[in-house]
């Protein structure tokens, strides 16, 4: 039984014979993000300038000559330069939204990949943002009895226990499109919903 999408919905559903793939839109980066990133392509020529000034100085200084520092700021000067980049090419980069496609078995998750979100003080460290994973995740019917739509301080979530794993799915939904989706899963695997 197919389950009528919420009002003003972003998500799409397709259907291929028994299968069903829902396909969840991640919401566009602030405008901020986009200014960081021109920000960094402009410090980046800056960059470029120095790592080509360091490099010069080393290859005609005389040996002995006090290169050893020199040496050492290039290095420093190279894995911010690398660091810069690419948080450049993650700031710019396409997000790939999260899927769900619906099998008789279970269903397969790819959770995609969400747009950059400046990192905070508390986000260390920042290696994981600027390259995220995107593992497909097969949840068989038995795993799926452990969905359950949990209530938190700002939204609700949309969880499954696969194996040691709690995976959150719909994180770029809404609630009442997380809601819907604990429904459509619900039926679609007769799951028992509680009162």
């Amino acid at each position: 039984m197919a389950v009528k999408l919420p009002e003003n919905s972003t998500i799409s559903v397709a259907t291929s014979g028994r299968e069903q793939v829902v396909s969840i839109p991640y919401p566009k980066p602030p405008a901020a993000t986009y200014m960081a990133g021109v920000f960094m392509l402009f410090w980046l020529g800056g960059w470029a300038f120095g790592e080509i000034f360091a490099a010069h100085q080393i290859m005609t200084m005389p040996v002995g000559g006090g290169t050893a520092f020199l040496v050492f700021w290039l290095c420093a000067w190279t894995i911010g330069g690398l660091f810069a980049v690419l948080t450049v090419r993650r700031v710019f980069q396409r997000s790939v939204p999260e899927m769900m496609k619906l099998e008789v078995a279970g269903l397969v998750y790819d959770p995609g990949v969400p747009p950059f979100k400046m990192p905070s003080s508390r986000s260390f460290p920042v290696w994981p943002s600027l390259l995220p994973k995107r593992t497909e995740l097969k949840i068989d019917r038995t795993q799926l009895k452990s969905l359950k739509l949990r209530e938190g301080d700002t939204c609700n979530r949309l969880t499954v226990d696969a194996g040691a794993q709690r995976v959150q799915l719909a994180s770029a939904a809404t609630d009442v499109e997380r809601e819907w989706l604990f429904k459509l899963l619900s039926d679609r695997y007769s799951l028992a919903v509680p009162q």
